[in-house]
């Protein structure tokens, strides 16, 4: 989010009294011709929502330790305010920031009250609720029931290239290394992609390349991008159509393997890597883990590791349906 509309001081955010915070509102410049849209929206939300609540501004103001001036600016849509004024006036008003910013899920009274149904439920009744819908709106359910398209998913290097020509070929399925289509579509290399275009660019490209093998191959090993999991139409997509398997490995296998397909750039400063690794690895396991099967590919060699992947994925598909 531009900084040109939501500020924080660090200092106060760290050592100022809750009164001072009525400073951090931002007073418009005289010379100020133009409204902010976004400022605009977000004053007719804090206003539609303090209407809602039947509470007059005033009532606000000493709830949230805000000046009444300041909301009024805030509600004007002239009024800079910094987080720490929207995260009091939201404590105030008894609802979540997200609501005060506009999130799609706060944005009609039945996504709201879906928001309220699903707030603090456990993991797994959401991946349920998730499923449901899935096959309420003929998205997919449960993982495709067992398809007969195998996607590997996981981190560079967990094995998915290797693992999956080897499975491919015992199952006889055509075996479809997802980045290479991208680099059809594109006409470039991955690399050029995100250089040339941005990731938004390359998560279309992935999402093209996703769709059109669902739509070719009803029977298919696919090896995924890493970073697949990072856009959730395209993993929800990916859960409703195949049937997944986390490959993961150790940090330490990770590098070791990358580096072994010719790729230097881990090692330019090795602690530094393998800590980002570490990094990227646990912000994903949780999206990884959501494929219906997995396999630590550290555990043991890579043949026993290919027997095992070829018992689960050949029992999965005998009993699809």
């Amino acid at each position: 989010m531009s900084s040109t509309i939501l500020h924080m001081n660090h200092g106060e955010a760290l050592t100022a009294p809750a009164q001072s915070v009525r400073a951090s509102m931002r007073e418009p410049a005289q010379a100020d011709t133009e409204r902010n849209p976004f400022l605009v929206a977000l004053g007719e939300r804090v206003r539609a929502l303090r209407a809602r609540r039947g509470l007059t501004r005033k009532a606000v103001a000493l709830a949230s330790d805000v000046s009444e001036r300041h909301l009024a600016n805030l509600e004007g849509g002239i009024g800079n305010a910094s987080i720490l004024v929207l995260l009091q006036v939201s404590q105030a008003l008894q609802c979540s920031l997200a609501e005060i910013l506009g999130d799609i899920t706060t944005s009609s009274p039945e996504w709201l009250l879906i928001r309220e149904l699903l707030e603090h439920r456990d993991e797994g009744t959401l991946r349920r609720v998730r499923v449901s819908i899935g096959e309420m709106l003929g998205t997919g359910g449960e993982n495709a029931r067992h398809s007969s398209r195998i996607a590997l998913i996981g981190l560079r290097g967990a094995g998915k290239s290797t693992l999956g020509k080897m499975l491919a070929e015992d199952l006889g399925f055509p075996f479809i290394e997802l980045s290479r289509e991208i680099e059809k579509f594109a006409g470039c290399s991955v690399a050029e992609i995100q250089s040339l275009y941005g990731m938004n660019a390359y998560r279309r490209y992935e999402r093209r390349a996703i769709e059109e093998s669902i739509q070719i191959y009803s029977e298919a090993v696919i090896a995924t991008p890493g970073g697949l999991v990072s856009d959730a139409s395209t993993f929800n997509l990916l859960l409703a159509h195949c049937t997944t398997v986390w490959l993961k490995a150790s940090p330490e296998d990770h590098m070791k393997r990358v580096v072994a397909q010719g790729d230097l750039r881990p090692m330019a400063s090795s602690e530094e890597a393998m800590h980002d690794l570490k990094s990227i690895l646990a912000g994903r396991a949780a999206f990884y883990s959501k494929a219906e099967f997995s396999i630590d590919t550290s555990a043991q060699p890579l043949h026993p590791t290919f027997l095992t992947l070829r018992h689960i994925v050949r029992d999965a598909i005998q009993n699809q349906g």
